[in-house]
């Protein structure tokens, strides 16, 4: 049994879920997770309750975007010519953009 803990909204956390997941859908929640600048357990409990996640707006967040935005301009210089894209690949476009596209910096 896990040990007993006390959240910021005074609620237990005594319960672990876990469970296994491929190494490719290990890359999508980790990447997803540091776009949307929130804890992983946050991410994945607001996921999981069908919760709307919401991107907290800071500094890390938009460097996240903006080096996955990099890698993606990289990878699309070097299929331009060729027309191969994975399906994966164009997931993490779609995402990215969505994310970006509604990111605005705030002040604090």
């Amino acid at each position: 049994m896990s040990e007993r803990v006390l959240d910021a909204r005074g609620n237990w956390r005594s319960i672990t879920v876990s469970f296994q997941v491929s190494k490719e859908e290990g890359d999508a929640i980790n990447e997803a997770v540091a776009l949307s600048g929130l804890t992983k357990r946050a991410y994945i409990i607001n996921k999981l309750l069908d919760r709307t996640v919401v991107v907290k707006s800071s500094s890390k967040t938009y460097k996240a975007l903006k080096d996955r935005m990099d890698t993606i301009i990289a990878e699309l210089k070097r299929i331009e010519s060729s027309g191969e894209c994975t399906e994966a690949f164009l997931d993490t476009i779609k995402y990215v953009s969505y994310i970006y596209t509604g990111y605005r910096l705030t002040d604090g």
